[in-house]
């Protein structure tokens, strides 16, 4: 249960933050007494916690879109309406990672989360969150989003399906490098992520009925209803940060962790 409590923690600090909640939760799995990956269906169902917190924490607009998207349907609202597009905006952003986690769902629950691999991806989608922050022109609003844009963020999203690029940091990311604020870029980010955590979450709920898994039902609960309460308080925390500061402390946090998890690999001290 203190192993569930801490991982559930970790889930809800790391979850908004550029920095891969999955990398984490698969690297503080090595220090942990057993010493064991806590699984990709863990990880999953404890950001269904998370993502609860972004429903409570963004209410209103998830609302209004959903509404709104409706309302086109019947003429009550017309569609060119901001909020009806954004409501069309999730649905095809959504679209990439659903194709990639049911065509990969193999490789993603076993090969993809070697700790090579999650290292490397700490490192590499540091350096390009890093330059796409950087570089990117940041003048576009959200309301400015078009659906080729929604595509790529998609697409980018999709990448987080490997441990270590981020759900986050990879949509974000896409954001500022087609010219987003850092701010609009972050919350289509977290929108954008609501029907496929949701969805992934969900799935692995049910499967894990009918499989052994590192931690019980309750347990599990137990980390989820953690990740909701701690992921509030950093959300909140993160989209004051942002429209104030710059990305470059996540960089070099990422690309620290991607260079300790290397030697520790390397010196044998952990198994990838």
């Amino acid at each position: 249960m203190i192993e569930a409590l801490i991982l559930g923690f970790v889930q809800g600090l790391t979850e908004f933050l550029p920095i891969s909640s999955s990398a984490h939760l698969r690297i503080l799995g090595e220090f942990l007494p057993g010493a064991q990956d806590p699984g990709a269906a863990f990880t999953a169902i404890t950001q269904l916690g998370t993502e609860t917190a972004v429903v409570v924490f963004f209410w209103r607009d998830i609302v209004r879109i959903v509404s709104h998207w409706f309302g086109s349907f019947t003429g009550r609202v017309p569609r060119n309406d901001p909020d009806a597009r954004m409501g069309w905006l999730i649905i095809i952003g959504s679209i990439p990672i659903v194709v990639f986690g049911i065509l990969f769902q193999d490789a993603i629950e076993s090969t993809l989360r070697s700790l090579w691999i999650t290292a490397t991806m700490l490192v590499v989608f540091g350096i390009i969150l890093g330059l796409a922050d950087w570089a990117g022109a940041k003048r576009r609003r959200l309301d400015q989003l078009t659906y080729p844009h929604g595509v790529l963020y998609g697409f980018a999203q999709s990448l987080s399906l490997i441990p270590g690029v981020s759900r986050s940091g990879g949509t974000i990311t896409m954001g500022l490098l087609l010219g987003y604020e850092r701010a609009a870029a972050a919350r289509y980010a977290f929108l954008l992520a609501i029907p496929a955590v949701f969805g992934s979450g969900f799935f692995q709920l049910v499967k894990s009925l009918d499989e052994p898994s590192v931690y019980g039902p309750v347990e599990t609960a137990a980390a989820t209803l953690v990740a909701f309460v701690v992921g509030i308080l950093v959300i909140a925390f993160f989209m004051s940060w942002i429209s104030k500061h710059s990305f470059l402390p996540f960089v070099i946090y990422r690309i620290v962790l991607g260079g300790l998890i290397f030697v520790l690999l390397g010196t044998g001290t952990i198994q990838a």
